[in-house]
């Protein structure tokens, strides 16, 4: 493997963990057209908020033990597809879409911090 090749296994998952982060953080903003008034747009923030601050805090553990980034975000992007396949609306073509967005890039995010904890000595080495 070449230290290219080990450079971007080591920091894929890490920086698309950060923009996936950052996408899914984006969808709190919403909360701001709503005109519910100072606490209620808070505390609003704060819950659409939540999903973004649980991985930041699998990102931060996982930057060191890459095991776990693997299970938490494959377990995100499950549950996510658990959550929306039961729904009645919307249709399957924009659940596909959703999961698309949403639980595609997990589970990408979960093989890549699998394939860095396989490799773990290889990329530890290139320092």
């Amino acid at each position: 493997m070449s230290n290219i090749s080990k450079r971007t296994l080591f920091w894929a998952p890490r920086l698309l963990s950060i923009l996936f982060i950052t996408f899914i953080g984006m969808f709190a903003l919403d909360v701001f057209g709503a005109n519910l008034g100072f606490w209620n747009t808070l505390l609003a923030l704060t819950i659409h908020l939540v999903p973004s601050l649980v991985l930041i805090g699998a990102l931060a553990v996982a930057w060191r033990w890459e095991w776990i980034g693997a299970v938490i975000y494959t377990a995100a992007g499950m549950l996510y597809v658990v959550m929306l396949l039961p729904r009645r609306l919307p249709p399957p073509s924009i659940k596909l879409l959703w999961i698309a967005m949403i639980a595609l890039p997990a589970f990408v995010i979960g093989a890549l911090f699998l394939a860095n904890w396989l490799k773990h000595d290889q990329l530890r080495a290139m320092r």
